[in-house]
C-alpha cells in the first residue's frame, strides 16, 4: 500500500513512481505482494491522482520509463488509465523524437567543423529525455556562437551572473522547446573544474542512440558532473538520478577505484561517495538491496539517504550543515592543490547563493543570479 510515513507526506505521487521504477521489477520473492499492492494502488487513481503522478514523472525525467512500466502492470485491466498512459507518452515520445534530432544536428555540425563536442547529461535517462540540452566542448566562446547562430538561427539567451562564472551558454533555437546549454572550457557551478573540463573529450565515449552515435563522458566523468550538479549546486536529487545511477551499478560497468581517483584529482570525492550512498539507500529503502558499494566508498560518504527529505518536488539534500561541510572540503582541496584561481571562484559560491536567495524572496525568481 501507499506509505504514509514522513518522506512522502506531501506528495504521494513519489511514493508510487518510485515503486514502479525500483519495486515493481525487483526480484525478490517476497516483492510479490508488493507489486500486487502496487497494481492495486494504480488501478484506483482517478484523472487527477493520474495527472499529478505524469507531471511528477516528468519533472524527475522517468515519464516515459514510469509510464510504461505502468502499461506493463495495468495491461488490460483498466482501459481508461491505458488511454491516459499512452496519450501522455505519446506527448512525451514526440518531443523526444525533435529534441534528438536537433540534438544530433547540433554535434554532426560541431563535428563538421572540427569542433569536438560531447552530450553531457541529457541522455544519461534515455529513453528519457531531460528539460534541456546540455553539451560541452573546448571550442572557443565565438567560434561556438557563430556556429550556433550561422546554421541553426539560434538566439543566445540572457546569460544569469552564475552562467558567466561557470562558463556556460544557453541557446534557443527555432522549433526547438528546450534551450541548448553549452558549456566551453570549465566544469562545475563556479567554472572550478578546469583540470576535469580539461580531459572530459580525451576520456569520451561513443553511445548509440535511436539509430545516431552520440560522444558522450566516461562513466566516471558521469558520475562526477552527476554529483557536482546535485551535491554542489542545486542540492536536490531527481528519480532519474537515481535509477540512472542504479541501472549503471548494477550493470557492473562503474570502476570504483577509477572514480576514486578521479573524483580526488576534482577534489570532490566525498561528494561522489555520498552521492552513491544516498542512491544505494533509496534502492535499499525499494527493493531490498542496495548498489554494491566497495567499503572505501561508504567510509568516505558523510550522509546517507536518512537525511534526505522531500520538499517542493524534489527529494532535498539538507544544506547546513552536510552540504556546506562537502563544499568546505572541497575549497580547502583546491587551495591546497595550489589551485588559485579555481579556489577564487569557488569562494564566490556563497556570495552567489545568497544574492540568489535574496532575489526569490524579493521577486519570487532567482532569475539573472544563479
Amino acid at each position: 500500500m501507499i506509505r504514509t510515513d514522513p518522506l512522502f507526506s506531501q506528495n504521494l505521487s513519489l511514493d508510487l513512481l518510485s515503486r514502479l521504477l525500483l519495486t515493481s521489477r525487483s526480484g525478490r520473492n517476497e516483492a510479490a505482494s508488493e507489486r500486487t499492492d502496487l497494481a492495486q494502488d494504480l488501478l484506483s487513481l482517478d484523472r487527477q491522482q493520474f495527472d499529478d503522478l505524469a507531471t511528477l514523472a516528468s519533472s524527475h525525467h522517468v515519464i516515459v520509463r514510469g509510464l510504461d512500466e505502468l502499461l506493463r502492470i495495468v495491461d488490460g485491466e483498466n482501459s481508461t488509465l491505458q488511454d491516459w498512459a499512452q496519450t501522455a507518452l505519446q506527448a512525451e515520445r514526440s518531443r523526444i523524437t525533435t529534441a534528438q534530432m536537433y540534438l544530433c544536428e547540433i554535434c554532426d555540425a560541431f563535428e563538421q567543423y572540427e569542433q569536438k563536442v560531447a552530450v553531457i547529461k541529457s541522455l544519461d535517462h534515455w529513453p528519457d529525455l531531460g528539460s534541456d540540452l546540455d553539451l560541452f566542448t573546448n571550442a572557443r566562446a565565438e567560434d561556438v556562437i557563430k556556429l550556433m547562430q550561422r546554421i541553426f538561427d539560434a538566439e543566445v539567451a540572457p546569460r544569469s551572473w552564475g552562467d558567466r562564472i561557470a562558463r556556460k551558454w544557453n541557446f534557443l533555437i527555432p522549433g526547438l522547446r528546450e534551450a541548448v546549454e553549452i558549456h566551453i572550457g570549465r566544469l562545475g557551478q563556479m567554472g572550478e573544474q578546469v583540470a576535469l573540463a580539461s580531459i572530459v573529450l580525451e576520456r569520451a565515449r561513443w553511445i548509440l542512440i535511436g539509430g545516431h552515435a552520440f560522444r558522450t563522458v566516461s562513466i566516471a566523468d558521469r558520475l562526477m558532473i552527476s554529483t557536482l550538479q546535485r551535491m554542489y549546486r542545486h542540492f536536490y536529487f531527481r528519480l532519474c538520478d537515481i535509477v540512472d545511477t542504479i541501472a549503471l551499478a548494477d550493470s557492473g560497468k562503474i570502476d570504483f577505484d577509477h572514480v576514486r581517483a578521479c573524483a580526488n584529482v576534482a577534489g570532490i570525492w566525498e561528494g561522489v561517495a555520498t552521492f552513491l550512498a544516498i542512491v544505494s539507500d533509496y534502492a535499499q529503502r525499494y527493493r531490498g538491496v542496495g548498489i554494491d558499494l566497495p567499503d572505501f566508498v561508504l567510509c568516505a560518504a558523510r550522509f546517507g539517504g536518512d537525511q534526505v527529505y522531500f520538499a517542493k518536488g524534489f527529494l532535498r539534500i539538507p544544506i547546513v550543515p552536510q552540504s556546506a561541510q562537502l563544499y568546505g572540503t572541497q575549497l580547502a582541496g583546491t587551495f591546497g592543490r595550489g589551485d588559485l584561481q579555481s579556489g577564487a571562484r569557488l569562494s564566490l559560491l556563497p556570495w552567489l547563493a545568497t544574492a540568489a536567495a535574496v532575489g526569490q524572496k524579493l521577486t519570487g525568481s532567482d532569475k539573472g543570479v544563479w
